[in-house]
């Protein structure tokens, strides 16, 4: 069956406020626990991603039907693009979504706003890909005093890392836009063009746009992120439960990620063909395809791991508390519920991931 049959795209939240359909929820448990047989129930499944190529576990699955094809055909799939991982914690909490591929610490935010009860990290997705980018005459941290810097939203992942390495480096900032450099959180797109017209000195973004910024913008890296992890490896997107619909559908969550896995084979053999992919999934929710440069160029900044990273995750939430952005008592004992993916991982006679 080809995936538009099983698929509804939505792009605005208020469109995908779809309800689940009525299904036999201890059915869908021992179904899970005795092998996760298809066609247990019917349900519908409202997944959020971004147009970022660090979502590219997202726009591959979506694209190729990976995620189709595992959830069957009585899961309806319904996907929902937001612009930053904020925004997909909103809609989590309002309940118009029930997963989400999103940054560590909006996740990290989610779990400690609902003192650890509305969400659960369910897998990893990619590391690495993220990058301050500045306009060339900036040499040093230094420079940018007095200056304005970019990041996709106040809170998310990108924000925090800018704030701890600006703090790292004896610069401050707070969330008024004040101190030695203004961080001005926009979106993504609007942070290229503000770059190009030079209202604003840099920006810390995930790709394409770090590419974008320095292909179109002729900026230049200033910070490539892996640089300040052990082994460059820390995580830039994870896929997120509600926990609710983790306890009511595990047979569904399970096979979701059989689809992340998947997908994530299928880009790490597949690079050309998952690039063609992606830029295809970009250009129907932007409207535009990524030029090829831009693809080629910010693609191997990217390592596609179903292991979550969870040392980087737990050092991002400490650099959150130093910032002022997380507060200092948040604990993240059981953020993560691994025990679905290292199922499917060991079903496919791959290693096992911790937490």
């Amino acid at each position: 069956m080809k995936m538009h049959r099983r698929m509804r795209t939505g792009v605005a939240v208020g469109l995908l406020a779809a309800l689940a359909l009525a299904g036999c929820g201890s059915d869908s448990k021992k179904s899970a626990e005795g092998g996760a047989v298809k066609g247990a129930e019917k349900v519908t499944l409202r997944l959020g991603y971004f147009t970022n190529i660090t979502h590219a576990s997202a726009l591959v699955g979506l694209e190729k039907g990976i995620f189709a094809d595992k959830l069957g055909p009585n899961v309806t799939l319904t996907p929902s693009v937001f612009a930053a991982g904020p925004a997909a914690v909103e809609a989590i909490f309002s309940g118009a979504i029930d997963a989400t591929y999103v940054g560590p610490n909006p996740a990290i935010n989610a779990f400690a706003k609902s003192n650890g009860e509305a969400v659960r990290i369910i897998s990893g997705a990619t590391s690495g890909g993220a990058f301050l980018v500045v306009n060339p005459s900036i040499a040093k941290p230094a420079d940018l005093k007095g200056k304005k810097v970019a990041t996709p939203q106040l809170g998310n992942t990108q924000d925090v890392a800018l704030r701890s390495w600006l703090k790292a480096n004896k610069l401050s900032s707070d969330t008024q836009g004040g101190g030695d450099v203004s961080v001005v959180p926009q979106d993504n797109a609007q942070a290229l063009e503000a770059f190009k017209a030079g209202s604003i000195a840099g920006a810390w973004v995930p790709e394409p746009w770090a590419t974008r910024m320095v292909q179109e913008g002729k900026g230049k890296v200033l910070v490539d992120e892996k640089t300040l992890w052990p082994g460059g490896q820390f995580v830039t997107t994870q896929l997120m439960v509600r926990t609710a619909f983790l306890k009511d559908h595990p047979d569904v969550v399970q096979h979701l990620l059989e689809g992340q896995v998947a997908a994530t084979d299928f880009l790490n053999a597949n690079p050309a063909e998952a690039k063609t992919l992606a830029n295809q999934a970009i250009q129907k929710v932007a409207g535009k395809a990524l030029p090829q440069a831009v693809l080629d160029a910010a693609w191997p900044n990217m390592t596609f791991t179903n292991d979550p990273i969870a040392a980087s995750l737990r050092k991002g939430a400490d650099n959150a508390k130093a910032v002022g952005l997380l507060d200092a008592g948040t604990k993240l004992d059981g953020i993560y519920d691994l025990t679905l993916l290292n199922k499917v991982l060991k079903a496919a006679g791959k290693p096992e991931v911790k937490s």
